[in-house]
């Protein structure tokens, strides 16, 4: 029997109201014709700044991922989806625990391919080399604050790694993992990658099995 179409969800954003998705809907529709994909939701933010943290439509299709019955999520840029690079990453980490995949069809990424996915893991250093130089001048902005003698930092929050590892092996998100532990999306993710936290957030990252 042929495979079933690709279940597609369209996602697009203009930030001001005069501003008229046409254009990226017309691009997007044609590109899921020319695949044969099934296009099953439009999302359209419309008069919402790339760099906000929430914006409606997008909620709603991260909710979609979530529940299934999605196969690939396609946008014109990455920056019409994400606010930044880091939220990028994040985001399409959600996107491969779900089994599904994301193309932005200006930028050339599409997780579907070989070439694409080797494009998102270049995407990826880059973003974690940002968040290095941000731990970085983190870190040494701290320094200097202490010699100040002022105090630094909240109560630990202790992190259980192994239900994080079991949670995550159940195909769960690293949105999911984060409401499940009580932490934040960014703490779930680098505890999963072994990456320290900044110095003086208040995360600690645990040895295995601690609660």
């Amino acid at each position: 029997m042929p495979p079933h179409p690709k279940r597609t969800c369209l996602y697009a954003r203009v930030s001001t109201h005069d501003q008229d998705p046409g254009m990226q809907l017309d691009g997007l529709r044609q590109l899921a014709e020319q695949r044969g994909w099934d296009i099953v939701a439009e999302y359209v933010d419309i008069g919402q700044r790339g760099t906000k943290d929430r914006r409606p439509e997008l909620d709603k299709l991260m909710k979609h991922v979530h529940r299934g019955g999605v196969d690939v999520v396609v946008c014109w840029r990455f920056d019409r989806f994400a606010r930044s690079v880091r939220h990028l990453v994040l985001a399409l980490d959600d996107f491969r625990a779900k089994g599904v995949d994301f193309v932005s069809m200006q930028d050339g990424i599409d997780t579907s391919t070989p070439a694409g996915r080797f494009t998102f893991h270049v995407i990826g250093a880059v973003a974690e080399l940002e968040a290095e130089l941000i731990r970085e001048r983190t870190r040494c902005g701290m320094a200097a604050a202490r010699r100040r003698g002022a105090r630094i930092g909240r109560p630990h929050v202790r992190v259980d790694l192994d239900n994080a590892t079991h949670l995550r092996g159940q195909g769960k998100s690293v949105r999911e993992i984060a409401v499940a532990l009580r932490v934040g999306v960014g703490t779930v993710h680098r505890l999963l990658h072994g990456v320290p936290e900044p110095v003086g957030s208040g995360t600690a990252i645990p040895t295995p099995g601690t609660a």
